[in-house]
């Protein structure tokens, strides 16, 4: 298998373990495949969480660790995920959900394990598109909670991806970054002559 999954804190896996193992939590998610999950629940794929906060017009960009997700897992496929996110006292336990980014996560994980190039998977948010990626970094041994994309890196669109991008379709960092700033960067308004 080309993806090495990072390890994920092991605080953050305590928290995620606490809350699937804590009745109340599952009942309070309202996440309908978690409740009706029929056998055990297990998290894995751990998957850094970093945040694209801003994109400049030059093309210059900044990123940060927001939190781990854990895709929950019962018989052979994810029901739900269970997201982390670091507090003041360390990490810390913070929501299940489900939705379309459960299963087309999945399913961009099973699509870059057949590349032959090995990466390290994390997933990268662009809040301002409402867009999550699989980002496919190429250094394997790097940090997960550290970092930037780097030009050669791989950003898979998750669906729903924003219009005029292809979900599931790979891209080069340095190809799809171009795309990104066009789009986040607010148009400059001409000023009328006088």
């Amino acid at each position: 298998m080309p993806l090495h999954v990072p390890p994920a804190p092991a605080p953050a896996l305590r928290s995620v373990l606490t809350a699937l193992s804590s009745p109340t939590a599952v009942r309070e998610a309202r996440t309908p495949s978690l409740l009706g999950a029929q056998g055990p629940t297990t998290p894995e794929l751990p998957l850094p969480v970093h945040v694209l906060d801003r994109i400049t017009p030059e093309g210059a960009f900044a990123t940060r660790l927001a939190g781990w997700r854990f895709l929950i897992r019962c018989g052979d496929h994810a029901v739900a995920a269970a997201e982390t996110m670091l507090t003041p006292d360390g990490w810390a336990f913070s929501h299940f959900f489900e939705g379309p980014y459960v299963a087309s996560t999945e399913r961009a994980l099973r699509q870059a394990e057949s590349v032959p190039q090995p990466y390290q998977p994390r997933l990268l948010s662009v809040p301002s598109l409402y867009m999550l990626t699989l980002w496919l970094h190429g250094d394997c041994t790097a940090d997960a909670a550290t970092g930037h994309p780097a030009a050669t890196d791989v950003l898979v669109p998750l669906a729903p991806a924003p219009p005029g991008i292809a979900a599931h379709r790979p891209h080069r960092v340095a190809d799809l970054l171009p795309v990104l700033t066009h789009r986040v960067t607010p148009t400059r308004l001409l000023s009328s002559p006088a």
